[in-house]
């Protein structure tokens, strides 16, 4: 017989209150053949989300939440760690399951997206990685958009991240083997362990919408305090990985740069922003690949240069500013 698959769930959360519960109870609803081993690290918040967690913990235990897989294993911590990088960590340390996965405190798994991925690795049972489409919703959980996934590519990862991370599911043995998370990422942990799985194993991509991706002003993905210093760890990474600075990801930086350091009166005009960025971009390119470089000609496309008057929201979600 075929064992059934063991899945193991891990939840950074971090003064998540408004939005735990959901992302809870998207990962405890989940129906199928498999048992899910569920870990939240908690940062040691200071709003209500131990409060939250102790309650499914107790709705788990005591049978008050029908529970429709194979069974659920709940367990959570909440003690002071050095950020999320670190909090997934202590997770993945602690796994029992044979596949892994996370989900943000904010984000949500579709119904019927662990029995998806689990039939997916069973079918393809060279497959490392494994990753689905992602809808993008506001803080209200009002759908306003969808992640840009796409066939997978390898060259095409180092101007483009188009593998969404609570869409994305991999083996245990695959995880380790590549070393897990590097610790010393804040931002982009994700975007660093797709290209080091996808050098050495195969990534399949499920066409079938898995996960709901929250964008809200606090969120690192949106947030102007951490937006240039996620642009720059990705820069780095693909810099690391593929020995190219991409010019599209040199110009996000230098035009999320121009507009924090622009006065007012001036980051208000899209025009000129734009023509401050692609100045740095240029002499930025021609310092970091030490000149011309071919591969960025794959880039110069209609719809690049589209995105040179898009906001970052508009981008990412195809709709008009959210933010």
């Amino acid at each position: 017989m075929t064992p059934i698959p063991l899945i193991t769930i891990v939840t950074p959360s971090y003064n998540q209150g408004g939005y735990l519960a959901e992302t809870i109870e998207s990962v405890i609803s989940q129906t199928g053949d498999f048992f899910i081993d569920y870990i939240i690290i908690d940062g040691k918040s200071t709003d209500n989300s131990v409060e939250i967690i102790k309650h499914y913990e107790c709705l788990l235990q005591q049978g008050g939440w029908p529970v429709t897989c194979r069974g659920i294993t709940y367990r959570w911590f909440s003690e002071k760690d050095k950020g999320q990088t670190d909090a997934l960590m202590k997770g993945f340390n602690m796994a029992r399951g044979e596949i892994l996965a996370w989900i943000n405190s904010d984000d949500t798994y579709l119904p019927g997206a662990v029995q998806a991925a689990t039939d997916f690795f069973r079918d393809h049972p060279d497959t490392g990685l494994l990753y689905g489409d992602s809808h993008y919703c506001d803080a209200t959980g009002a759908i306003i958009g969808r992640y840009r996934t796409r066939e997978f590519a390898l060259d095409t990862l180092a101007s483009f991240n188009f593998i969404c991370q609570p869409s994305a599911f991999f083996r245990r043995d695959v995880f380790e083997d590549v070393g897990g998370l590097d610790k010393t990422l804040h931002f982009a942990m994700d975007y660093d362990l797709w290209i080091r799985i996808a050098k050495r194993f195969s990534c399949g991509y499920l066409p079938r919408f898995l996960s709901t991706y929250r964008l809200h002003e606090a969120s690192k993905t949106i947030s102007d305090q951490t937006l240039i210093s996620n642009c720059k760890e990705g820069l780095a990474i693909a810099i690391r990985h593929f020995g190219w600075a991409p010019l599209t990801r040199i110009f996000t930086l230098c035009r999320t740069t121009a507009k924090a350091w622009l006065p007012p009166f001036l980051s208000s005009s899209k025009l000129l922003v734009m023509v401050a960025a692609a100045i740095c971009s240029i002499v930025l390119s021609l310092r970091l690949n030490h000149g011309f470089n071919r591969n960025d000609l794959k880039l110069i496309k209609m719809e690049n240069f589209r995105k040179l008057f898009k906001s970052r929201s508009e981008i990412m979600t195809g709709k008009q500013n959210q933010f």
